[in-house]
């Protein structure tokens, strides 16, 4: 995977491209939120960002980015901004109009095939 093929992830998540950037999940990946949720397998993933993106618009952008032979460390900024509320959202309570603003550390390891099987995040500051 490049740096480019990243990208392409990125620019296919910003714009809700659900089959463009869930081209880049194993079937069975293991997406770690911190200690805030954890999603076993592609289409959990999808299902779950699908539910996100009916309240929420997130919009990432690459701070810094490591590119190795089987993984990526990215230091990424998102902001997320609340289009309908969500009261109960299971991550934080939101409503329209609110906006969040962090930064991550994210590890992506990808198989032979340039697919992710595990991604962790963790949250290193918030504006």
């Amino acid at each position: 995977m490049t740096r480019e093929d990243f990208q392409s992830y990125l620019d296919a998540f910003n714009n809700d491209d659900f089959d463009g950037f869930s081209r880049f999940y194993a079937d069975d990946v293991d997406f770690n939120l911190g200690d805030r949720k954890r999603i076993v397998g592609r289409q959990g993933v999808i299902d779950f960002y699908k539910s996100v993106k009916q309240y929420i618009k997130e919009d990432l952008r690459i701070i810094d980015i490591a590119v190795g032979s089987d993984g990526i460390g990215l230091h990424v900024y998102t902001k997320f901004t609340t289009f309908k509320d969500w009261p109960d959202f299971e991550l934080w309570p939101t409503m329209k109009g609110d906006v969040r603003e962090i930064e991550s550390l994210v590890l992506y390891k990808f198989n032979a095939q340039d697919k992710f099987t595990h991604i962790k995040s963790a949250r290193f500051r918030e504006y």
